[in-house]
């Protein structure tokens, strides 16, 4: 009986970490479009591919463009912004989820843009 009280705590507190780790990494929209209209400089890395950014969702001006299957081998391209916090986007938030790991594992401050732009634009932007 013990122990399974014992490992019950110890996951949960394991989740609970993980969990306090995950706020850091990730952005919603309204703290992205916030963080827009302060800083006009703030930095967009859109994950989509080529077709999806004049589809019916469109982009955001001024993002930066590298679809996520060239993220491992354009990383280079971000490298003067491996000092400041990289939104990442996509359509829904999952390969942007996965755009920022990588980002994050290589060095750079990303954050996921949760919703993506399908959120984005659901919120009338």
């Amino acid at each position: 009986m013990k122990l399974i009280y014992w490992m019950t705590i110890l996951l949960l507190l394991i989740f609970n970490s993980c969990n306090a780790q995950d706020k850091d990494k990730v952005i919603t929209i309204d703290e992205l479009t916030a963080a827009m209209e302060k800083d006009s400089s703030t930095i967009i890395l859109d994950v989509r591919t080529a077709p999806e950014l004049s589809g019916p969702l469109g982009h955001i001006d001024g993002v930066i463009h590298i679809p996520l299957q060239e993220l491992d081998k354009r990383v280079d391209e971000l490298d003067e912004f491996k000092n400041k916090q990289i939104n990442v986007i996509c359509r829904t938030g999952r390969r942007s989820g996965i755009a920022a790991s990588i980002l994050n594992e290589k060095g750079f401050k990303a954050k996921n843009v949760l919703g993506g732009m399908k959120e984005y634009r659901e919120k009338g932007n």
